[in-house]
């Protein structure tokens, strides 16, 4: 069977207008979920498809289709055996997650309009939560490394106004991106419109907000500032 022959043209543009590589959509044999999946669902235009290997929980999909929603798009490549929970919160959510990604009792939240992209491999050690909303987005590249309870999202959920003025102080609808080969440390935040770049370290409970990340530093504190650049990470420990 060719690559793709399983999802539809208009799902794989969707998810390419996301953020998804199409040669990492391209790369897997997609089959659209019927099993498990309830009428309604279906009838209202969302589509669940998982690549050949991969898997949902039975108490994660009976969540993600619990709710009603239109127009979602929901695509994941990887054997999610341990993942605590994958939700959509809206119609026209779009969630990718791509081969060789690993989110032990990870939580993923994708609101309407919004949209998660995960490319593979990303390993999320314990409990890493993604949340986008309000027609935010979240997209990391390939090689991702997440210690234990990282938190990376587009908003803070609630509101923060200027009594005077009314203006929204906080992020709403913010596009986070992680450029490819990022470590993110334990209790790393990244959250608002944020753009981490290549190669870079977040620090141990850094919270990266409203900011670009230079390629090959490490960040730390909060709010996360540079204090070492030029740098290489490896996912080997050696002297």
């Amino acid at each position: 069977m060719e690559p793709n022959a399983g999802l539809a043209p208009e799902h794989r543009e969707r998810l390419r207008a996301a953020g998804a590589d199409v040669d990492a959509v391209d790369a897997q044999t997609w089959t659209r979920v019927h099993d498990g999946v309830p009428t309604w669902w279906h009838d209202c235009d969302n589509a669940l498809y998982l690549a050949e290997g991969a898997l949902l929980p039975p108490k994660v999909l009976e969540q993600l289709t619990l709710f009603p929603v239109r127009d979602v798009v929901v695509a994941v490549g990887s054997a999610l055996r341990s993942i605590a929970s994958l939700l959509v919160g809206g119609d026209g959510a779009t969630v990718f997650v791509d081969a060789g990604c690993e989110l032990t009792a990870g939580e993923l939240f994708c609101g309407g309009g919004s949209s998660i992209v995960l490319h593979g491999p990303l390993v999320a050690t314990r409990c890493a939560v993604v949340d986008a909303r309000n027609r935010g987005s979240v997209v990391a590249l390939p090689e991702q490394l997440w210690a234990a309870d990282v938190y990376v999202a587009t908003d803070d959920m609630h509101r923060l106004e200027d009594r005077t003025t009314g203006e929204r102080l906080n992020p709403y609808g913010a596009h986070v991106r992680l450029g490819r080969h990022v470590w993110l440390c334990k209790d790393a935040v990244v959250t608002g419109h944020a753009d981490v770049g290549d190669g870079a370290v977040v620090g141990m409970r850094a919270v990266v907000r409203g900011q670009k990340v230079p390629a090959h530093s490490v960040v730390a504190g909060a709010p996360a500032r540079v204090v070492r650049d030029d740098v290489a990470w490896s996912y080997d420990d050696r002297p």
